[in-house]
């Protein structure tokens, strides 16, 4: 996607502060972070949502999921825990058109969420 921000970031067309990347992912801190660990964990190829995933292209899930142990480990989140959140469509709040994860922790974040 030409326009997509994430893709224009995956593709370091625009830098960004990389925490983590291999060729399936690019993990990086959020410019506007809602915690003291704010990380973005973004698959390389374009979906626009969680509704495009399938019977065909779950695994890349899975991979988003594995990579967090890695990351919390290397921010040292690990022992105090993380939330990984991901916003699906307007009304749950994504805002930009590339499925992400949201990785927060450095702190108790409480529930509910907020």
């Amino acid at each position: 996607m030409s326009d997509c921000i994430f893709c224009k970031i995956a593709n370091k067309e625009i830098p960004s502060s990389v925490v983590y990347e291999d060729d399936k992912v690019i993990a990086f801190n959020d410019l506007d972070p809602k915690a003291p660990t704010h990380v973005l964990i973004i698959p390389k190829e374009h979906f626009s949502s969680a509704l495009d995933i399938n019977d065909e292209n779950c695994e890349i899930i899975g991979h988003i999921f594995s990579v967090t142990s890695k990351i919390a480990k290397k921010l040292g989140i690990d022992k105090t825990g993380f939330r990984i959140v991901n916003n699906c469509g307007q009304d749950g709040g994504q805002t930009v058109g590339h499925i992400h994860f949201h990785m927060l922790g450095g702190r108790n974040l409480g529930w509910p969420p907020g």
